[in-house]
């Protein structure tokens, strides 16, 4: 198929009033084709974006009133949507959303990829993502196709001729690329207290951000890691040059890191193209608690927002608004719960920016459930919940609580006593 520039799409054909248009996430997102459907909106039926997290500046400035967004939670600047009023939140888990897809009960009328010729040139490879779109994808009634040379070509992005594919454009930008995350010595000092519960042979799951930046650098000096994780990051690459990341003593994928996105830049990029050490995988296997199972000592560290002294996560919401998302954050702590070996961590910051504690009695949003934690650690302790009471969790949280909230916890923890 003969690639199209992107004013000659069209899309008048393919877009029907309330069609849901489902876009490649993060850095998987086709930039010319959104920017050009972006620059027609106003010109088409009103329509639906399905987004994950958007980390390029598309959506920025003055968007057409008729527009709507839909997500599975306002990660990167997604968020600024859902201040505005304008995201519609699918509370879902990240294995069962793309079940959805795949199934249909999310249906999508027009989805958006962002393609590369293949690692044998005969067919498409996906670069950077092989996750819920692509199932999603395979279900629309109409997909079209950025064609973009500057992609890495990834082992399991390979895309077979089952997905039909309408129109196909040419690329004009490359992909988006996400900076190291930045960190200082708060998030040094967490890292230091989550390096030490991991052994050496451990396969890491790892979310997104400065603390789980922070974390992957600290491990610098173990030896024989693995890697199972939803994204892959630019610490990935340094974890693999220090030497500690070999995945030797994995049961599954020996000698080969897994991963559902790449969010990086160009560094990560350059270190995935045809490299047969790193694996492009969907979510029935990232996510698939029964695939971590059979992986021993896996160790799933992801952050939080704020966390209550029973132990409840909270990774979704902040005063009222949606800052984060369900995500892949209860797969991967259950799937590490049935490693043999295997922690499921969740390591934060003490207190906000503005000095507020994130150790709170109570969370407004459970993103995980007291009865799935294991360990929570910040920069001043590591509190061991699994296995212990209402009343020994609390007195675990709060030592690990800024000391200037410890006092006020506890009162707290009386008063809520008291009621029960």
């Amino acid at each position: 198929m003969v690639p199209i520039p992107a004013h000659d799409l069209p899309l008048q054909t393919v877009l029907t009033e309330g069609a849901r248009v489902l876009i490649g996430q993060g850095t998987a997102e086709p930039l010319t084709l959104t920017r050009a459907l972006l620059r027609q909106a106003e010109t088409l039926p009103p329509f639906r974006f399905f987004v994950g997290p958007i980390y390029s500046d598309t959506f920025e400035g003055e968007l057409p009133p008729d527009l709507e967004f839909e997500s599975y939670g306002a990660i990167g600047r997604t968020a600024r949507l859902a201040r505005a009023g304008r995201l519609r939140i699918y509370p879902e888990h990240f294995s069962e959303l793309s079940r959805a897809f795949r199934t249909g009960r999310l249906k999508v009328d027009v989805g958006l990829l962002q393609l590369r010729p293949s690692l044998d040139g005969r067919g498409y490879n996906l670069g950077l993502a092989r996750d819920f779109v692509i199932d999603a994808a395979r279900r629309a009634r109409h997909v079209i196709a950025e064609i973009n040379p500057w992609l890495p070509a990834c082992h399991g992005g390979e895309v077979g001729p089952e997905l039909e594919i309408a129109h196909v454009m040419e690329g004009e930008h490359p992909p988006v690329e996400m900076p190291p995350s930045r960190y200082g010595g708060t998030e040094q000092r967490i890292a230091s207290r989550v390096a030490e519960i991991i052994p050496d042979g451990a396969v890491l799951q790892v979310g997104v951000g400065a603390v789980p930046a922070a974390v992957l650098r600290a491990l610098s000096g173990h030896r024989d890691l693995g890697f199972h994780s939803g994204a892959a990051t630019d610490e990935l690459v340094e974890l693999a040059e220090s030497g500690a990341l070999t995945n030797a003593r994995k049961e599954l994928d020996a000698g080969v890191s897994v991963a559902g996105i790449l969010l990086g830049s160009r560094k990560l990029y350059e270190f995935a193209h045809r490299n047969p050490h790193l694996r492009l995988a969907g979510p029935q296997e990232t996510h698939s608690p029964d695939r971590m199972a059979r992986l021993s000592r896996f160790h799933a560290i992801n952050s939080a927002i704020e966390v209550d002294l029973t132990g409840q996560v909270n990774a979704e919401t902040a005063g009222g608004l949606h800052l984060g998302a369900v995500g892949g954050q209860v797969d991967f702590v259950r799937g590490a719960r049935l490693s043999e070996g295997g922690r499921a961590i969740i390591a934060l910051p003490s207190t906000t920016r503005e000095g507020k504690s994130r150790i709170v009695p109570s969370v407004p949003t459970v993103t995980c459930a007291r009865s799935d934690v294991d360990v929570i650690v910040t920069e001043h302790g590591v509190a061991e919940l699994a296995g212990q009471d209402l009343d020994e969790r609390a007195r675990r949280m709060i030592a690990i609580a800024a000391p200037e909230w410890r006092e006020p916890l506890e009162r707290a923890w009386f008063d809520k006593r008291r009621e029960l």
